[in-house]
């Protein structure tokens, strides 16, 4: 099983950035996928969720109205934009796969190594 991110880095307060996670080794499109993340001295703390068809979608409510999780089944890929960033969005993040039709808050099954987010001026 991988999941292997790819688009972050450091933007400018007010800025977007799109995080991707590829999937392989396991049967992407009947596992819900999420994304974490973890600020330096922080927990982590979850970030957004969408079921396995991507009909329904969850948010933290720090994150509500400027993020958005999407998933391409065929691709094996879930996507996080991230719009009007702020110096708080700063953190390590992480997408997770989830099997079966479970809570948000219920464990995660595999996890990404994790890739760097840093808004600053």
């Amino acid at each position: 099983v991988q999941l292997v991110e790819s688009g972050g880095g450091l933007v400018q307060p007010g800025g977007s950035l799109r995080l991707s996670c590829a999937a392989s080794g396991f049967t992407f499109s009947t596992y819900a996928m999420a994304w974490f993340r973890q600020a330096p001295g922080k927990e982590r703390e979850f970030v957004a969720h969408i079921i396995w068809s991507g009909d329904n979608t969850y948010y933290a409510d720090s994150v509500k109205g400027r993020f958005t999780i999407s998933r391409d089944n065929a691709a094996n890929t879930v996507y996080l934009l991230m719009n009007s960033l702020k110096p708080e969005d700063t953190a390590v993040y992480y997408c997770a796969a989830q099997s079966g039709l479970r809570s948000p808050n219920d464990e995660y099954d595999f996890w990404s190594q994790g890739t760097q987010v840093t808004v600053s001026s």
